[in-house]
């Protein structure tokens, strides 16, 4: 039996502690709201799965239907839907992010989060 698009996606989110759908990957981000949140990811020491959805369309759809919410980039922690850029630029410089990350047992540097706190205040 082939798996739904569906099913692929809910595999990646429940299968990895983060997971950020993007456009391009976190190496090479093909636009700026993914490089915002796969560099903020990045900078904090959190150890994501990305997932290109330029390269599957299928996904590139599935994934705005599966979490309801029209916009890439897409952070799911633990299986669970967290925002797209603004949210996680917001989550990040209030110190939601760490405690979402602490609350889920997702490892970080609190070091760097504060050091971006610092940079955007």
């Amino acid at each position: 039996m082939t798996a739904t698009v569906e099913d692929q996606i809910r595999e990646t989110v429940t299968g990895n502690d983060v997971v950020l759908f993007m456009k391009g990957t976190k190496s090479m981000p093909q636009c700026g709201f993914s490089s915002r949140v796969a560099g903020v990811l990045s900078y904090m020491g959190v150890d994501f799965a990305d997932v290109n959805v330029l390269a599957d369309e299928n996904i590139r759809q599935g994934i705005k239907e599966y979490s309801d919410w029209p916009t890439i980039p897409q952070l799911y922690v633990k299986g669970e839907f967290v925002g797209g850029c603004d949210i996680i630029t917001e989550m990040t410089l209030s110190g939601e992010l760490d405690q979402l990350f602490d609350q889920k047992g997702v490892g970080y540097d609190k070091d760097a989060a504060e050091k971006i706190r610092e940079a955007n205040a």
